[in-house]
C-alpha cells in the first residue's frame, strides 16, 4: 500500500526548497535596491520584474504542460514518448525565446503602457528589460527541462538547477549593485547570466536522465504532428489561463502605481510575501501534478483521489502556518526589505491582507496542480477567466470607498474565486480518469 504522506514529501520537499529560492531571489532584488536612497529603484525593479512575470508566466506552460504530459507517459509505461516530450518542449521553448528577442520593442512598449509607471521609474525599468530579455531562450528552456524533471519525479535534479541559478543570481546581485554600483542594470545582468548558466546545467542533467528513462531519441516520433497538436492545445489553454492571471497582477500593480510611488513600493514589498508563500505552497501543487498525472495515465481513479487528498492536506496545513508567521513576523520582514521609513509605515498598514492571503490562496494553487496533472486545461482556462471578471467587478465596487485596502480586498476575492471555479469541476475530472481512452 502506498504511503501517500511519504510520497507527497518525497516530491514536495525538494520542490519546496527549489521554489522558495525564487521568491528569496526576488526579496534580495528588492532588498538590494531598497537600500539605495531613492524609492524609484524599488519601483523600477517591481515594474520590470512584473513585465517578465507577465511574459514568462504566460509561457510557463512549457513547464506545466510538460510535467503533466511526461507524468502521463510515465504512468502509461512509454519511455520513448517520455523522451519525445522533452524534445518537443525543448524545440518550442527555444523558438519562443528567439521570438521574444525579435519582438522585444513592441513587447516592452505594450507592457509599460499597461502598467503606466511614473516618469521617474520608467527609464530604469526599461533599462532592466532591455538587458534581461536576451536571456529569454535560456529561461524558457529551463522551464521545459524542469517540467520534464518534475514529470519523471526527478525533483533533486530540478532542485540542483534552481539552487545553482538563484545562488549565482544572489551573489551577482550584491556584487553588481552594491559592489560595482550598477543599480537596476546590475540586477538585470545578474539574472541574465544566471539563467544562461542554469540552462546549460539543466540540459546536461536531462541528457543523463534520458539514459535512465530508456527508449531512444528519434526525430520522427518527436515531431509527430498529432502529438505536437496535443501539446499545443494543452499549452494554449495554460497560456490563456496564465495571461488572465497576469492581467490580475498587472491591474494590481497599475492601480497601486496610480496611487503614487510610495504606495507602489509598499505593495511591491508586500507582494514578496505573496510570492514567497505561493512558491512554497506550489511544492504541494507540483507534487499533485506528478502524482495525479501518473494516476491519470494509469486510469486509476482511487490513486488519483488519494494523491489529491494527501497533497491537499499538507498544503492547507502549511497555508495556516504561513498566515500565522506573517502576522507575527511581518513587520520584521518589511524592515529587512526596505530601509525607507515611509515605505515601512505604508506596508504595515496593509500587512493584514498579506497575512490573510495564504489561507485564501491555497485552494487555487492546489487545484491548479490537480488539473495540470490531468491535463484538463480547458477547465483551468475557463475558471481563470470567470475569476478575472469577478475581480474586475470587485474592484469597481471596493476601490472607490476603500482605496488601496479595496485593491487588496478585491485581490483576495479573486484568489478565492480561482479555487472555487476549479473545485466545482473536480468531480467530473476525477470520473474521467476511469473513462479516458476507453
Amino acid at each position: 500500500m502506498t504511503d501517500w504522506n511519504r510520497k507527497t514529501w518525497q516530491l514536495a520537499a525538494p520542490i519546496m526548497l527549489a521554489n522558495v529560492s525564487l521568491p528569496l531571489l526576488g526579496a534580495v532584488d528588492t532588498a538590494v535596491v531598497g537600500h539605495l536612497p531613492d524609492p524609484r529603484h524599488i519601483g523600477a525593479v517591481a515594474v520590470s520584474s512584473l513585465v517578465f512575470s507577465l511574459v514568462y508566466a504566460g509561457l510557463n506552460f512549457l513547464r506545466m504542460g510538460t510535467t503533466g504530459l511526461t507524468a502521463q507517459s510515465q504512468g502509461a509505461g512509454t519511455p520513448g514518448e517520455t523522451r519525445a516530450w522533452l524534445a518537443r518542449a525543448g524545440i518550442l521553448s527555444v523558438v519562443l525565446g528567439i521570438v521574444l528577442i525579435v519582438f522585444q520593442l513592441p513587447i516592452s512598449w505594450l507592457a509599460f503602457s499597461l502598467i503606466a509607471p511614473s516618469d521617474q521609474v520608467l527609464p530604469l525599468a526599461s533599462e532592466y528589460f532591455s538587458i534581461r530579455i536576451w536571456g529569454a531562450p535560456a529561461a524558457l528552456l529551463n522551464f521545459a527541462v524542469l517540467g520534464w524533471f518534475f514529470g519523471l519525479q526527478k525533483m533533486r535534479a530540478a532542485l540542483l538547477v534552481q539552487i545553482a541559478m538563484n545562488g549565482a543570481n544572489v551573489i551577482l546581485d550584491v556584487w553588481f549593485v552594491l559592489g560595482l554600483g550598477w543599480g537596476v542594470a546590475g540586477v538585470a545582468w545578474a539574472t541574465l547570466i544566471s539563467e544562461v548558466g542554469a540552462s546549460g546545467l539543466a540540459v546536461y542533467l536531462a541528457i543523463r536522465y534520458a539514459r535512465i528513462v530508456g527508449g531512444r531519441w528519434s526525430w520522427g516520433p518527436s515531431l509527430d504532428r498529432l502529438a505536437f497538436a496535443r501539446m499545443l492545445r494543452v499549452n494554449g489553454d495554460i497560456f490563456l489561463r496564465s495571461m488572465f492571471l497576469q492581467a490580475a497582477f498587472i491591474v494590481f500593480t497599475s492601480v497601486g502605481a496610480r496611487s503614487g510611488d510610495a504606495v507602489l513600493a509598499a505593495n511591491a514589498v508586500l507582494l514578496n510575501f505573496q510570492i514567497f508563500m505561493a512558491y512554497a505552497l506550489d511544492a504541494f501543487a507540483n507534487a499533485a501534478e506528478v502524482l495525479v498525472g501518473e494516476a491519470y495515465g494509469e486510469r486509476n481513479r482511487s490513486r488519483l483521489r488519494a494523491a489529491v487528498l494527501a497533497t491537499g492536506r499538507w498544503a492547507v496545513l502549511f497555508s495556516i502556518a504561513f498566515s500565522l508567521f506573517f502576522l507575527g513576523a511581518g513587520g520584521w520582514i518589511i524592515d529587512l526589505l526596505t530601509g525607507i521609513p515611509e515605505i515601512r509605515m505604508l506596508a504595515r498598514d496593509y500587512l493584514l491582507w498579506a497575512a490573510l492571503s495564504p489561507v485564501v490562496s491555497v485552494w487555487s494553487f492546489h487545484f491548479d496542480g490537480v488539473f495540470i496533472g490531468a491535463t484538463r486545461t480547458a477547465e483551468m482556462r475557463n475558471g481563470m477567466l470567470i475569476s478575472l471578471l469577478f475581480y474586475a467587478v470587485s474592484l469597481a465596487i471596493l476601490l472607490p470607498p476603500m482605496g488601496n485596502h479595496g485593491l487588496w480586498a478585491a485581490f483576495m476575492l479573486f484568489m478565492a474565486a480561482r479555487g472555487l471555479t476549479l473545485a466545482v469541476r473536480y468531480p467530473a475530472m476525477e470520473r474521467s480518469a476511469e473513462t479516458r481512452g476507453t
